[in-house]
């Protein structure tokens, strides 16, 4: 199917409206080889709460952003290789069910299907365009994947010390390495991860140690880093 579509008129009109769609705020998605598989609407689980987004399957890539208008236009794109992709199905919560985990070396996140058939329909075309992929480079699946956050409603109080309660003022942070939701004082290290950052980026006082041996901590915590959460 995917050689079938290769160099067809329809893919490019149909990848050129996925560019149109995201206009000027996204990248080109037109190279030689590539096929739009697929699109769809799903629920991502983001640090605040559950958002829809709309995603595009490629040969190669999964794309995907925020709906301002839907199949007019999007913007927040993001771009996956899926070389890098691993996924893992998860059980069903009280909020969201049919979900499962993105992996990737930069960024893992969690999203769920409207239906159990809308799920195995993206797995088995995702398992699929990775396998491909994998063995058209030789490479191994990826073994390094960075930590989901956990969201910020899943905890009213610090994940390490478990004493300080959030608040206003008392405002929650994540750790980049293991995606914790902690409080300042239990954050103050920053570390290097070139993956993620170029910057030095906050972990948690338990991460902190665990890296410590990989790469010196930067300066503290009034330095000119990333302090977002």
């Amino acid at each position: 199917m995917v050689d079938h579509l290769v160099n067809t008129e329809i893919n490019s009109q149909r990848i050129a409206s996925v560019e149109n769609c995201f206009g000027a705020s996204g990248q080109p998605l037109a190279v030689p080889g590539r096929v739009l598989l697929g699109e769809g609407i799903l629920t991502k689980e983001c640090r605040k709460k559950p958002k829809p987004r709309v995603f595009f399957l490629f040969n190669d890539i999964l794309v995907y952003g925020s709906i301002v208008i839907n199949k007019r236009k999007y913007n927040s794109q993001h771009i996956i290789p899926l070389e890098d992709v691993t996924l893992e199905m998860l059980p069903d919560t009280l909020q969201m069910k049919n979900r499962w985990m993105i992996k990737t070396s930069k960024k893992s996140f969690v999203v769920s299907a409207a239906s159990l058939t809308e799920r195995k329909e993206w797995l088995s075309h995702l398992e699929e365009c990775i396998r491909h992929l994998l063995t058209k480079t030789g490479r191994q699946p990826s073994t390094e994947h960075a930590a989901p956050w956990i969201p910020d409603k899943a905890t009213d109080i610090c994940m390490r010390c478990t004493q300080t309660k959030f608040s206003t003022l008392t405002r929650r942070h994540h750790c980049r390495k293991c995606g914790f939701v902690v409080c300042g004082d239990c954050s103050r290290q920053r570390f290097l991860m070139p993956r993620l950052s170029p910057k030095p980026l906050r972990v948690c006082s338990l991460s902190s140690l665990a890296q410590h041996w990989r790469s010196p901590p930067s300066q503290p915590e009034n330095s000119h880093c990333d302090d977002s959460r």
